[in-house]
């Protein structure tokens, strides 16, 4: 299965697009792992402390990487992620042959290459819920610091409000086990949605129509059929609840302990919509301003419960995957109030 996708060149371009980020001393490179490791430490009990959840060990590691380390991690959690949807093209296509394999490989690795590219230039920290046993937290220490100079944020305060975010969603997937399998599940299903036929007879079309602006949407909505499209919505509704959930936390804890919070939230929305035509259209096409779309709308559920019913019954959203919000009451949080609680 691997292949199909020539990884080793993916990450090669990756990681020569992403660059390597701000100059520092290899003194300041050494301070900023070390701090960045204790703010991890440090935020797991504030994560428990705020949410109620608790994580049962530090069964997930923390790595703080550089901009290849970030590459490398996520060419390695695609090649786990996609595996199920390769080997169901091959099941229903069957193997190409040796040229077109060889040919077909390096195009699909210079492309998964230039998209990790991108992104590794852009990624703070990330939480890889599929690499065995437990997952991963990777805190990508050159693109904090870049952030953090560029806001003129007190280092130390932006470090830990990183940090908040990103063990926000360490202990949502070490504190409800049985999510990491149900997205695994809904990959699957959308692995079995898969026809190869369709995906090369309209594909070519409906990229055309969404690179000039078509309809308006990414590419994961040009390609996506009606039943990708509700196995999609699953998702988004997922995601929503646990990038809002971590913007929450981070925010909520941030006064109590981070003296510059407020005012870092202030610049880093600024921030968002400070960026250029280029990055703009970039966003667009790989569907980040969707990802935009869920910390804000995530963040208006989560708060919208909790304001109602308060912490401890909203943690109901944990209990099971039928108490996940659907895409739909991510934006009506009374909806799931009265259909869960």
């Amino acid at each position: 299965m691997d292949s199909m996708v020539d990884w080793d060149l993916a990450v090669n371009i990756g990681s020569r697009l992403a660059g390597r980020g701000p100059e520092v001393t290899p003194d300041q490179a050494a301070a900023v792992v070390a701090e960045l490791r204790t703010a991890a430490d440090r935020s797991t009990g504030l994560v428990r402390d705020f949410t109620g959840l608790v994580a049962a060990d530090r069964s997930a590691p923390v790595l703080v990487v550089d901009r290849a380390g970030w590459v490398q991690a996520n060419a390695d959690a695609f090649s786990t992620m996609l595996g199920p949807v390769i080997e169901k093209l091959s099941e229903k296509k069957g193997p190409p042959n040796g040229l077109a394999q060889a040919v077909g490989s390096r195009v699909t690795g210079a492309e998964v290459g230039l998209l990790l590219g991108f992104l590794a230039g852009k990624v703070l920290g990330q939480f890889d819920p599929f690499h065995d046993p437990a997952g991963r937290l990777l805190l990508v220490a050159p693109n904090i610091v870049h952030v953090e100079r560029e806001l003129r944020a007190d280092p130390q305060d932006f470090r830990l409000w990183v940090c908040l975010h990103e063990e926000t969603h360490r202990v949502q997937f070490t504190a409800v086990p049985w999510l990491r399998d149900h997205l695994a599940s809904e990959i699957a299903a959308l692995a079995e949605t898969v026809d190869p036929g369709a995906a090369l007879e309209d594909g070519v079309r409906r990229v055309s129509e969404a690179l000039r602006g078509g309809g308006g949407g990414s590419l994961l909505d040009a390609l996506g059929s009606p039943e990708q499209k509700q196995i999609l919505e699953r998702v988004t509704g997922v995601m929503s609840l646990l990038e809002g959930h971590a913007d929450v936390v981070m925010d909520g804890v941030g006064p109590q302990v981070i003296g510059s919070v407020a005012a870092i939230r202030k610049k880093f929305d600024q921030r968002r919509q400070g960026i250029g035509v280029l990055d703009r259209f970039l966003r667009r096409m790989l569907g980040l301003d969707a990802k935009m779309a869920q910390y804000r709308d995530g963040a208006k559920f989560v708060r919208g419960v909790v304001d109602k019913v308060g912490m401890a019954e909203f943690n109901a959203v944990w209990d099971g995957p039928a108490n996940l919000p659907s895409k739909a009451e991510i934006a009506d949080p009374d909806a799931w109030v009265s259909r869960v609680l």
